[in-house]
């Protein structure tokens, strides 16, 4: 047998390991991003050379392409970013390939996050301008270094262009954005679109004789004026929407209307003209002021409104707080917003006659509108039974319900003693709304809010779709000349009160409900519906009444019932068998 006469023999030439590389690219600006070849093309065709130099280590480009055009470096927000970081955690990447490190971030606490990612992934980071590698604990630091350079240069540079900015505007020179309603930038300078100039003009005109950003709001988009539109350079649309209260505000005070440029509190003769003379700018913003010494009168002043924000006419027109001096003596009303704006309608009919006042329009005087509220609120905290009827489904144990039912009884004896401003953080949380009818005050209150009050937690997101409870307080209005309109009663005594119609209509159905099933003739709850014209839930839910505690049913009949307790609620009440219980869910003391 013939041997071999060679002392090794040659391993087989193995194929390298396929290495998945993913190029990024990134443009601080979109300046220039409409071309056919732009920053953005020229970075991948750098890296794709790379990449197809280092073809015999296997080395591919992925055919996915991680492009972020004007987006800063000093942000971790980019698009294309989110996504590379997303497919380096899934295994789908092994090498990040960029055409300089700053095309990847700028900031040296950003890459320290990028590369904790790339390192879990087991993916490397090559930058082919700069021949390094993060695998290698000399890349890291070179990285590192220039990374540090990249921060400091960027730093540098903001505060040149704040440095610019800053010297221009004291030159009045408009440094650039979106141009507001009434002016177009032509030659890097504002100039005067007079048809929007118009509409500017009207604006102020209007809010010098309404006094209110919100009848103001309502006009224009009841006359169709809208916000401006903006059209980019990519043909995006923006703006072109109903001027809500911000942007009115923020329109009412723009100095550029006055031809005038501010920065950083201080005010520069503009090199663009003004809109809006100089009468008519200092009557708008003598009315901003008034509106807001009006405002400050909620809790600084020393008989403030308490209620401001929460009060409405049957209308649903709100009641704002106003106030009259006579003879040296201030007097303080809640008036519905239409008539403190003069507002007149129009006939429906479309013609221009003056539409004649609302008859739900009101004048209240504040101090006996308060009273009726707080009365009633320190009422409700004082009926032990009341608010453990709240506490009880949402308390933790037994021990804590009566503790919360204690400090309730404790937060109505001090309430007379409490200051303005407690009244008035104490009222905004825990009161959705109270409207004011012509006999009656109904005041809705948050009752998630009456537990966190009690429980002493902060403060928590407003809900107005949560759970509410109502009281409703009888009143009297009397009117008094042709407009104004003063609650002069708040009877709270049971004895006075009449029946509710609605509670005796619903006692007496349920009745006649419960003496159908009990006649034993073998009908069918569905068929007993039907014989009465009802749908079979709401016969199941209304002859449970039948059964109400004797009590109860001879406290509806005298209306000696809870002013809360309507037709509605009894109705949708879950009422347990055991009359004492039935007592007590229902609200009886």
């Amino acid at each position: 047998m013939r041997r071999n006469s060679r002392t090794g023999v040659r391993a087989p030439t193995t194929k390298p390991s396929l290495v998945r590389c993913a190029i990024y690219t990134r443009k601080s600006s979109e300046e220039g991003l409409e071309q056919s070849f732009n920053s953005l093309d020229a970075q991948r065709e750098a890296c794709e050379a790379y990449v197809a130099s280092q073809k015999a280590e296997g080395w591919i480009v992925l055919p996915r392409m991680y492009d972020d055009g004007g987006f800063s470096g000093g942000t971790m927000e980019r698009p294309a970013l989110r996504q590379l970081l997303a497919d380096v955690e899934a295994k789908l990447i092994d090498t990040v390939v960029v055409y300089k490190v700053d095309r990847l971030t700028r900031a040296l606490g950003d890459f320290a996050k990028i590369v904790e990612v790339f390192d879990g992934a087991g993916v490397s980071f090559v930058s082919v301008t700069q021949s390094f590698n993060t695998t290698s604990s000399m890349g890291r630091l070179t990285l590192n270094m220039l990374l540090s350079f990249a921060q400091f240069e960027r730093e540098v540079t903001g505060e040149r262009i704040r440095d610019k900015i800053a010297a221009s505007k004291a030159k009045g020179m408009w440094m650039g954005g979106r141009p507001p309603l009434g002016y177009e930038v032509r030659d890097r300078k504002l100039e005067i679109v007079e048809v929007e100039a118009q509409t500017v003009r009207h604006i102020f005109g209007r809010y010098a004789e309404l006094w209110s950003v919100l009848e103001l709001g309502e006009e224009l988009a009841a006359a169709g004026i809208t916000a401006k539109r903006h059209v980019s350079a990519t043909g995006n649309v923006t703006g072109g929407g109903q001027l809500g209260r911000g942007a009115l505000y923020h329109l009412l005070q723009n100095r550029l209307y006055r031809g005038e440029i501010s920065h950083k509190e201080m005010i520069y003769p503009g090199q663009h003209e003004a809109i809006v003379d100089e009468v008519l700018w200092e009557k708008v913003q003598a009315v901003l002021t008034e509106n807001r010494v009006e405002r400050a009168v909620r809790s600084d002043a020393a008989a403030p409104s308490l209620l401001a924000g929460l009060v409405r006419d049957e209308d649903g027109i709100a009641l704002t707080p106003s106030h009259a001096n006579k003879k040296g003596r201030r007097y303080r009303y809640y008036v519905s917003h239409d008539l403190i704006a003069g507002r007149k309608g129009v006939g429906d009919d479309g013609d221009n006659r003056p539409k004649r006042r609302r008859s739900a329009a009101r004048r209240i005087p504040a101090t006996d509108l308060e009273a009726i509220v707080e009365g009633r609120i320190t009422a409700l905290f004082t009926d032990a039974s009341a608010i453990d009827t709240i506490v009880a489904p949402r308390a933790r144990d037994v021990e804590e319900r009566r503790g919360l039912v204690a400090r309730t009884g404790d937060l109505a004896h001090r309430w007379p003693g409490l200051s303005p401003t407690e009244k008035i953080a104490n009222l905004q949380r825990l009161v959705q709304e109270i409207v004011v009818t012509s006999d009656a005050v109904a005041i809705t209150l948050r009752s998630e809010a009456i537990l966190a009050m009690l429980r002493g937690e902060a403060d928590s997101q407003r809900d107005d779709d949560g759970e509410t409870l109502t009281l409703a307080v009888p009143a009297t209005l009397k009117r008094v000349g042709m407009e104004m309109r003063h609650l002069i009663d708040a009877p709270q005594a049971q004895q006075n009160r009449k029946p509710d119609h609605s509670l005796l209509r619903l006692i007496a159905r349920a009745q006649k409900f419960r003496d159908l099933i009990l006649q034993g003739d073998g009908a069918s709850i569905t068929d007993l519906a039907a014989a009465s014209s009802v749908t079979p839930s709401y016969f199941t839910r209304v002859v449970r009444l039948g059964f109400l505690a004797p009590e109860v049913i001879a406290a509806i009949l005298d209306g000696r019932q809870p002013i809360e307790l309507s037709a509605l609620k009894l109705s949708l009440a879950s009422l347990p068998k055991d009359w004492s219980e039935q007592h007590r869910e229902l609200g009886f003391r």
